[in-house]
């Protein structure tokens, strides 16, 4: 513990208050001895990193645990990497600094659900670097972290629809081969409807 304590740079009182608030998983045992590793270390300097950002203890709390128990990367990835997309790895600070006061327990565990963050060790990884840089945009114009997920998830249910309907169409005349072959079609097709609807919502507007 006192080892711990001198490399993460606090007391070892400190140490131990954050261990009763759970904040640091528990050390593994042998007899007497209560050995930690470098999973601590990197979770205590989080723990620092997160509270100089202005993070409240209760807030980092909140955080590990929804961070503890959310899907790891291979529930994440499913069956395979996404073909297009660019996942990217995030430490929890990078991410605090992305979404600066808009990642709270709650924000965590609906990206989880909806797909968009793993876990892996110690580090985040989201499953798109275009969807990422969008949300982290989105944000910075003002616009709650909650309802940019909440809007994600409704889109989500529009992209499944729309790529059932492609692949309902390719499959009654081609071949299941063909599908990544012909997928560039289908997101022209809809990067092409969704420009001419935004075009016609602005056209409505006084």
């Amino acid at each position: 513990m006192e080892e711990l304590a001198r490399l993460a740079g606090i007391t070892v009182r400190t140490l131990r208050f954050y261990r009763e608030r759970k904040l640091i998983p528990p050390p593994r045992r042998e007899g007497r001895i209560a050995w930690y590793d470098d999973h601590h270390l990197s979770r205590l300097r989080t723990i620092s990193a997160l509270l100089e950002r202005g993070h409240t203890l209760s807030g980092i709390a909140e955080l590990a645990e929804a961070f503890d128990h959310g899907r790891d990367v291979g529930d994440l990835l499913g069956l395979g990497a996404p073909t297009e997309e660019v996942p990217v790895r995030l430490t929890p600070e990078e991410l605090a600094d992305r979404f600066a006061g808009e990642v709270t327990a709650e924000n965590l565990a609906a990206a989880m659900e909806l797909g968009y963050l793993g876990t892996d060790g110690d580090e985040i990884v989201h499953i798109s670097r275009r969807l990422l840089d969008v949300s982290a945009a989105l944000v910075r114009e003002g616009i709650p972290l909650a309802e940019v997920l909440d809007a994600g998830h409704r889109v989500r249910r529009h992209a499944e629809a729309l790529a059932g309907l492609f692949t309902d169409l390719i499959t009654r005349h081609a071949s299941e081969e063909d599908l990544q072959r012909l997928r560039p079609l289908a997101r022209s097709v809809v990067d092409a409807e969704l420009s001419m609807a935004l075009d016609r919502r602005l056209r409505k507007k006084p």
